[in-house]
């Protein structure tokens, strides 16, 4: 239930009398069209009324960096490069890991998810992947068109099944590789255009209005409610992979990224979880990393108050479920994809975690809505401190050696592989930076 039950109330209380209507033989033809008639109209005065874009969350580059607090910027010097590609595979292998751990459950709130652990006799907060469906789902239902669901069940998982969270990860390598870090936003719509078959909410906007042919600059905020939404944040790694240590360039690259389908607090979510993660490749703990993160987006826009103010609770509380509890408290209404209540409860996870992968990846998910996304950010994040090497074999093995996507032309990957490419292009980025930075 969102923010208005009355009016969801009386929406759905018309169309169940409309149906009935039509059941019963009526013609309901001019009743939808007033319906639509009135909804559009009533659309397009609200879009005239109020503020959709704001000073405060601004959407240009140049804005963005006025407006945020003093940070290290670039901290190559700190890169063991003998042991970054085991960084980079354990970023990886935590992304796929927290994302298989919160497929079953996605969309599902914290109670239903205790519900289902205590249901199927499982530990709660789980230390593995979910052995049961915690929905009641066909277990050959195609996950995104490709991977049957039972394939994220631990009996069954044998290798990387397809996702979104992974997919545009992977679109990401490809893009480095052909384009390298100084992509445009043109050259980003062009990948999709290329690679991608289909998308949800913001991403499915975009890419709808990039075949009508409108600007890549524009394709982001025509006709898009889910511009505040966690699409863009999820694509946050591939940048992060790429700059390892340089949480400015990881941001930028989230910019462009991210302006392609995301306005204001999207954007400022991805740019956030890239300088983030790019800063976890050099900090020993993942709250310095939160820290470094916070510092290459808007002092007191939406999302870092937000932050700042789920570090408070946290180190109030000492105790995740309560804190969790007053996320959820907060955000009451909100949609379940929302960047706002996910960053949250990826905070959650990660303050509690306190460096352990399995509390890391099994509370962040243990909170509920879009599972898949937040334990696949808190797994990378973790995982580019602590290496492949310090990931439990429990996590790694049921990975396989496999990844299944659903981009064109480019159906299976090699696991390792991907890690591997990321390094050389991390690599590159890292020699690059020598000649771009002080």
């Amino acid at each position: 239930m969102g923010y208005f039950h009355n009016l969801e109330d009386i929406w759905c209380d018309y169309l169940t009398w409309l149906a009935l209507a039509k059941e019963r033989g009526n013609v309901t033809t001019s009743f939808e069209k007033k319906a639509i008639k009135f909804i559009s109209k009533e659309k397009r005065r609200l879009l005239k009324k109020v503020k959709i874009f704001t000073p405060k969350e601004p959407d240009s580059l140049e804005e963005i960096k006025k407006l945020r607090p003093s940070g290290p910027r670039c901290l190559i010097e700190k890169i063991d490069k003998k042991r970054l590609s085991n960084q980079i595979l354990g970023a990886w292998l935590g992304r796929a890991a927290g994302c298989i751990l919160g497929i079953p459950c996605e969309g599902m709130s914290k109670d239903e998810i205790r519900f289902a652990c205590f249901n199927h006799k499982l530990p709660y907060p789980l230390r593995s992947y979910w052995k049961m469906d915690p929905k009641n789902i066909s277990p050959d239902n195609l996950h995104y068109q490709t991977t049957p669901r039972k394939h994220f069940l631990e009996p069954y998982l044998s290798y990387v099944g397809a996702d979104d969270d992974l997919a545009y990860t992977i679109l990401g390598l490809l893009l480095l590789e052909e384009k390298g870090i100084d992509f445009t936003t043109k050259d980003v719509a062009s990948f999709w255009l290329k690679y991608l078959p289909f998308a949800c909410t913001a991403e499915e906007i975009a890419l709808g209005n990039l075949k009508k042919g409108v600007s890549p600059y524009l394709a982001g905020e025509l006709n898009n409610p889910y511009m505040d939404w966690i699409g863009a944040d999820i694509r946050s790694d591939p940048w992060a992979y790429g700059a390892p240590g340089w949480p400015e360039k990881a941001a930028e690259m989230a910019f462009r990224d991210a302006f392609l389908t995301h306005r204001g607090t999207g954007i400022h979510a991805a740019m956030f979880f890239s300088a983030a993660i790019s800063a976890a490749f050099v900090c020993d703990h993942p709250m310095e990393a939160i820290r470094i993160g916070l510092t290459e987006i808007p002092k007191n826009c939406r999302l870092a108050v937000v932050i700042r103010q789920t570090i408070k609770w946290c180190e109030k509380d000492n105790d995740w479920n309560k804190t969790t509890d007053r996320i959820l408290e907060f955000f009451k209404g909100m949609n379940v994809a929302h960047s706002l209540n996910n960053a949250a409860l990826t905070i959650a996870g990660i303050f509690y975690g306190k460096g352990d992968f399995t509390k890391t990846i099994s509370l962040t998910v243990m909170g509920g809505f879009d599972t898949d996304c937040t334990g696949a950010t808190a797994g990378s994040l973790l995982g580019a401190i602590i290496g492949a090497d310090n990931i439990p074999e429990y996590w790694k093995k049921p990975l396989g050696e496999k990844v299944e996507t659903y981009l064109v032309g480019h159906r299976m990957f090699r696991l390792k592989n991907i890690a591997q490419r990321f390094t050389k292009l991390a690599l590159d980025a890292l020699r690059k930076s020598k000649h771009n930075t002080k």
